[in-house]
């Protein structure tokens, strides 16, 4: 695996900054950020001095029960080769449910949410995993994610569930150690534990981030310095292995580049340090797997490696049960359905309230003049909106149908805002009114309210 060093998150907030940090080896940007075909000046700059460029997907959802997506595959592979990059990353997560497989509408989470570490889940995963290493053009690494709930009547701990996945699929693992913190906190899992049981040789690279806790539970905000308890947990895996790369993740609240620069250097000290202190002289011990053998080298991800007895399973029923699952939990989380059995109605509520602030959070990012327009308003406003209409045809479609919804029902009452509102709808709506009857209502009534102001 190719030595990546130390990296940060490229975000167009922090560009400038990035470019001029010393000691920066590579950064990760997000896949559906950019466009193969018009790149950001950053990047290209930073590719020309010789730094490394990797893409890190968050839509692709491995862990939903459906297959692939065919054409985010080809739209992830071109952003690989645009990018000169080793490798793509994704994570071990469900983005979405509904569907051929449950006879109902697609659903979308617009987050990542924890798969069960199940037989039936496993076993799609690997599917869609080969599925993903067939159609991209480098190696492929996938996260273990964060969650703030645990699924009922989980057959495998997260690190049997990791190494499993591995040796049938020979696929690469991208550590995130603050997640395994989120975990620590929010489901009582052992940090320590689940290293103990990863295949540390398929590690390609690590996460770095920060978070808070409120209310006993572990937010991984993205938006906070990194806490010494996520220091803690890298330093217990470099006392384990040397990890090709380690990456600090910042998507908000960015503070000074000379913070961020703090930030990197303690975690390049972390890893030195926890090197040195592993064995008189600096030595390390045998690698071990979770069975308590010594590891063997890595399978080359151009050879998955795939056991005797995974011999091309039949998915389709585990298809069934795990899209049947999903759904119901999905729905429960979006649109308000009763709790399925067994999950804690407690987190579930938390989870419910987290999607629905990231959802407004994010309508706002890419649709900036509605939170300009309603002013105070525009967050409540979404969120009554998000309890009636989950996210179905990802966010600018949702930006445009919260617009609609609120002209539909007379909103906002401002005589001004209103008349903003109806001409920013109209001008994104496209030149034919759709075929549903009240909105081809108000279309017409908002182009004749238009020509009359």
């Amino acid at each position: 695996m190719e030595r990546l060093g130390t990296g940060i998150g490229w975000r167009p907030e922090i560009a400038e900054a990035v470019e001029q940090m010393p000691g920066v080896d590579w950064v990760e940007v997000v896949a559906e950020n950019v466009c193969p075909g018009h790149l950001p000046a950053s990047l290209l700059r930073l590719r020309e001095r010789g730094v490394t460029v990797v893409p890190h997907g968050v839509g692709l959802g491995l862990g939903d029960a459906e297959r692939p997506d065919p054409r985010r595959l080809a739209e992830l592979a071109a952003r690989a080769e645009a990018l000169g990059s080793p490798l793509v990353t994704e994570h071990i997560a469900f983005v979405r449910a509904g569907g051929e497989l449950t006879a109902s509408a697609h659903v979308e989470a617009g987050h990542l949410l924890p798969v069960p570490r199940t037989r039936d889940a496993l076993d799609v995963l690997c599917e869609n995993i080969r599925i993903a290493q067939d159609a991209l053009p480098v190696p492929l690494a996938v996260e273990n994610i964060a969650a703030l709930f645990s699924w009922p009547g989980e057959e495998l701990t997260e690190g049997r569930f990791l190494s499993e996945l591995v040796e049938r699929t020979g696929v690469r693992l991208l550590v995130d150690v603050a997640n395994l913190h989120t975990n620590h906190v929010n489901r009582g899992e052992d940090p320590s534990k689940a290293l103990d049981e990863l295949p540390v040789e398929a590690i390609a690279y690590v996460h770095v981030a920060g978070g808070y806790q409120r209310d006993g539970v572990w937010h991984d905000s993205h938006a906070h310095p990194v806490p010494r308890q996520v220091l803690d947990i890298l330093a217990d895996l470099a006392a384990r292995t040397t990890p090709p790369g380690v990456l600090l993740e910042r998507d908000e609240n960015f503070p000074a580049p000379a913070e961020l620069t703090a930030e990197l250097d303690a975690i390049r000290e972390t890893i030195t340090t926890a090197a040195h202190a592993a064995r008189p002289g600096g030595s390390r011990a045998p690698r071990r797997t979770g069975t308590g053998t010594p590891a063997t080298p890595a399978t080359t991800p151009s050879q998955p490696s795939v056991t005797s007895s995974d011999a091309a399973p039949d998915t389709g029923p585990a298809r069934q049960r795990l899209g049947l699952a999903q759904a119901a939990l999905l729905s429960s989380l979006v649109a308000g359905t009763p709790v399925p059995e067994g999950f804690d109605r407690v987190r579930l509520t938390v989870q419910s309230r987290a999607l629905a602030r990231k959802r407004a959070d994010v309508v706002a990012k890419v649709a900036p003049e509605l939170p300009q327009i309603l002013g105070a308003g525009y967050r409540a406003a979404f969120l009554a909106y998000a309890r009636k209409r989950p996210l179905t045809g990802g966010y600018r479609r949702d930006a445009l149908d919260f617009a609609e919804q609120l002209l539909l029902a007379g909103e906002p009452t401002d005589a001004g805002a209103r008349r903003r509102l109806t001409a920013w709808w109209l001008e994104r709506s496209g030149p034919k009114p759709p075929s549903d009857r009240p909105v081809a209502r108000l279309v017409r009534a908002a182009r004749v309210a238009l020509h009359r102001g």
